[in-house]
């Protein structure tokens, strides 16, 4: 009895463990006793793990999705990667993105982009035995959504558990503007934010006003909170709203870009 599994990605090791504890269910006594059952799932993983190795034009195009992704806030798209990797057609930097997405380093979003599924982020861990939580990377955020859906997320990066704090939901915005400069929020900036629907007064926020997501320093009052703007910048106003305004989370680092 031969059997063959194709691509094992789908399963993961625990299905195809059960493949094998069924195999040896079938065999006979005399010949499982000749057999070490750990053996054969330590040969299973070394093989999966060599169906997700990277080749060197995938490790290049990882590398220039991490930096377009610290620059930029968002995913490249087919055209983007073939700039950045300078090559001369997009088919090109597609098969790549394709072989990233079969070894399941990419994801295809429901809207038909990529999302990059899981990454080391510099300055948020300090070793690679440090414990980290997958944090998302959110783009362009679109009102009438939860900030947290599919749609608006880039990537998942690696985030230590020493800043992104457990229990608790995190992810990772862009900013854009010197509105919060004098609090050490500059233009390109990475904030990691709490997702949390409330604040104390003087909390850096996450609000999501009209088309735009913001970041500003909350000030509750009798009849209203104000969203201040901390800049060397006088053009920045600060913004006043109802008390029933609902944050969409609480800035507890920022990452200098």
């Amino acid at each position: 009895m031969l059997f063959r599994i194709t691509n094992p990605e789908p399963y993961g090791y625990g299905f195809l463990i059960l493949i094998i504890h069924f195999i040896f269910l079938q065999l006979p006594n005399k010949l499982i006793n000749n057999l070490d059952y750990a053996c054969v799932k330590c040969i299973l993983c070394v093989y999966l793990c060599m169906q997700k190795q990277v080749s060197n034009k995938e490790i290049e195009a990882l590398k220039a999705i991490r930096s377009y992704l610290m620059k930029y806030g968002k995913m490249p798209s087919v055209r983007e990667l073939m700039k950045e990797l300078h090559y001369k057609s997009p088919r090109s930097a597609s098969v790549v993105m394709q072989g990233l997405i079969d070894k399941g380093i990419l994801k295809k979003k429901t809207d038909g982009s990529t999302q990059l599924i899981e990454y080391e982020i510099d300055g948020f861990v300090d070793a690679p035995q440090e414990q980290t939580v997958k944090v998302p990377l959110l783009g362009t955020v679109t009102c009438g959504i939860p900030i947290l859906s599919e749609e608006n997320i880039e990537a998942e990066l690696a985030v230590s558990t020493k800043v992104a704090k457990q229990p608790g939901t995190y992810y990772l915005l862009r900013t854009q503007g010197d509105s919060m400069n004098q609090k050490g929020i500059h233009d390109g900036d990475l904030v990691l934010v709490k997702h949390q629907n409330s604040a104390e007064d003087g909390d850096m926020v996450v609000a999501l006003i009209d088309d735009e997501v913001t970041v500003k320093e909350l000030r509750i009052n009798d009849d209203n909170v104000v969203l201040l703007p901390r800049s060397s910048n006088n053009i920045h106003m600060p913004i006043i709203l109802s008390k029933d305004f609902v944050v969409q989370g609480v800035v507890v680092s920022v990452i200098p870009m």
